[in-house]
Order: structure tokens, then C-alpha cells, then sequence
């Protein structure tokens, strides 16, 4: 505890309750996730570069969400997994804290930004076909995918150095597993009505922004996918968003829950779920998502399993 300091210089993290066991048991499952949510992402980024069947937009942007994928939950949960193993809480720097926010707002607004992306080119794809390579060309995925990265830093720039302006004179204790922006405004013993309002309405703003498109593009795809006459083409056409869309309903979800509501200083408990969502289960369930209903992949980590088996007999 702090006592009466006029702000913090340091953090420490609460973490997990429970007994030393129960930390022991829960450092197994999400390193077991982490390391899952590493190789599965992995592996989708290497195969998007290396085979000729998947250098399409679908799987340029899919290269790109992986990479997104895997900063997300290394920014998070490696702290968290050496949390669990410390005796006690953990002690976090001010400057190790701001980072860590920034680094998980930024990459989280880039993803939602790409995802945005990606509804707008299954809609391409589904609803004009002929047109998809001339609309879709590379400089046109280039220009979206580093308009998305920049966007997605440049814009909690603010948010970020307007908590960390804040005055935490209560305590220095945050009832997480990292520095999670609503417990650090439960800290201050400012006004931070205005700021939480501020805050509210640019998460509605990057948030339903890129629901936006969403929704409308998917709007359309269903749309057309229901006038194709034959099941097996409908079942085709839907097989190519099935993926995105399965990842939208699970990442917006979990996100609209956590930051779009007026105030962020809601639940520590209910906080930490809805982190471990976004954090740690959505990254270890994207491998799975976008392999097992999708050919062209599964086809690809067949062939790259048969090179490596090839290779290793020499």
C-alpha cells in the first residue's frame, strides 16, 4: 500500500486469489494455451508467406491478424504466468505499466480495424467475384493493413497519457493480472467522470466503428449467398466467411462487454474474465477457427507436414 504518496511510481498486481496450488495448476493451463496460441499462430503466418495457394488478400490479412494474435497474448500473459509462480503480489514500474497498456489497446484497435478489413473483402469476394482481383490488388490490402497498424497506435496515444495524468494517491495495488486501465481509475483519487466519459465514447467510436462494416457487409453476403440456387454453392460461398465471422462474434463480444459502458471501473472479477477472453482463450481459438473449416489451409499444413517428414528422413 502506498498510504498517503501523491502518486505511484510502481504498481502491484493482485493477480489470481487462491492457494499456491491452484496458481501452480492455473500456470499450467495458460502456459499450455500460450504455448498453443504461439505455434498455431505461427504456423498460420509461415504458410501465408511460404505457400503460392494462400498469397490471396483472405490470407494476407490472415497472416496479419495472426501476428496481432500473438502480440496480444505475449503482451499480457507472460507477465501474468510469472505472476502466478511469485509468492505474493507482483511489482510492476510505471514505465513497464504504461507500456504494457498502450502496447494492448494499440494492438487490440488495430484488430478490430483489420477484422473491419476483412468483412469488407468476403464481401468483395461474395458479392462481385469478377471485380474482387481488380478492388482487392495489393496496394489497395498494402495501403488498408498499414492505415489499420497506424490507426490502431496513433489512437491511444491519448487515452493512455490521460490515465497516466491521473493522481493514484489510494493505492498502488491494482486487482489484476496486468495493468488494466479500469482498475487504474479506480486508483486515482481525481474526478475521473470526464475521462471514464472520454474514454466511453472513443472505445464506441473504434469499437462500433468497425462493427459498422461489419454488419453491413455481412449483411449483403447473406443476402446474396441465399439467392444462389444450388445448396452446395451457398454452402461454398458461406464456407469462406464462416471463419471471419465466428472470430467477430467471439472478439466483439467479449470487447463490447469490457469497454463499451460508461463506467470503467466495474468488477475486478468480472474484469479478469473478460481479459482472459480476449487475452488468452480468442488468440489460442484463432488457429482452430480458421483451419479446420477452411481447405485451402488444412491442404497447406498437409503439404508443409509431408516436407517437413521428407526433410527429416535425410
Amino acid at each position: 500500500m502506498m498510504g498517503n504518496l501523491s502518486s505511484a511510481t510502481e504498481f502491484c498486481l493482485l493477480g489470481f486469489r487462491g492457494s499456491p496450488k491452484l496458481h501452480h495448476i492455473l500456470f499450467a493451463i495458460f502456459f499450455f494455451f500460450y504455448s498453443v496460441t504461439l505455434m498455431g499462430n505461427t504456423v498460420i503466418i509461415v504458410i501465408a508467406c511460404v505457400d503460392k495457394r494462400l498469397h490471396s488478400p483472405m490470407y494476407f490479412f490472415l497472416g496479419h491478424l495472426s501476428v496481432l494474435e500473438v502480440l496480444v497474448t505475449t503482451i499480457i500473459v507472460p507477465v501474468m504466468l510469472w505472476g502466478l509462480l511469485l509468492p505474493g503480489m507482483q511489482t510492476m514500474s510505471l514505465t513497464a505499466c504504461v507500456a504494457q497498456l498502450f502496447l494492448y489497446l494499440a494492438v487490440g484497435t488495430t484488430e478490430f480495424s483489420l477484422l473491419g478489413v476483412m468483412a469488407v473483402d468476403r464481401y468483395v469476394a461474395v458479392c462481385n467475384p469478377l471485380r474482387y482481383n481488380i478492388i482487392m490488388n495489393s496496394f489497395t490490402c498494402n495501403l488498408v493493413v498499414i492505415l489499420s497498424w497506424v490507426f490502431g497506435f496513433l489512437s491511444e496515444i491519448w487515452p493512455v497519457y490521460a490515465t497516466f495524468q491521473l493522481t493514484y494517491c489510494k493505492s498502488n495495488v491494482l486487482d489484476h493480472f496486468f495493468c488494466d486501465r479500469g482498475q487504474l481509475l479506480k486508483l486515482s483519487c481525481d474526478d475521473t467522470l470526464l475521462t471514464e466519459f472520454i474514454l466511453f465514447l472513443m472505445a464506441v467510436f473504434i469499437i462500433i466503428g468497425s462493427l459498422i462494416p461489419t454488419i453491413v457487409s455481412y449483411t449483403y453476403i447473406i443476402s446474396t449467398i441465399l439467392k444462389i440456387p444450388s445448396a452446395s454453392g451457398r454452402r461454398k460461398a458461406f464456407s469462406t466467411c464462416a471463419s471471419h465471422f465466428t472470430f467477430v462474434v467471439i472478439g466483439y463480444g467479449s470487447c463490447l462487454f469490457l469497454y463499451v459502458k460508461p463506467k470503467q471501473t466495474q468488477a475486478a472479477e468480472y474484469n479478469k474474465i473478460i481479459s482472459l477472453l480476449i487475452s488468452v482463450v480468442t488468440p489460442f481459438l484463432n488457429p482452430f477457427i480458421f483451419t479446420l473449416r477452411n481447405d485451402k489451409v488444412k491442404e497447406a499444413l498437409r503439404d508443409g507436414v509431408k516436407l517437413c517428414c521428407q526433410l527429416l528422413k535425410y
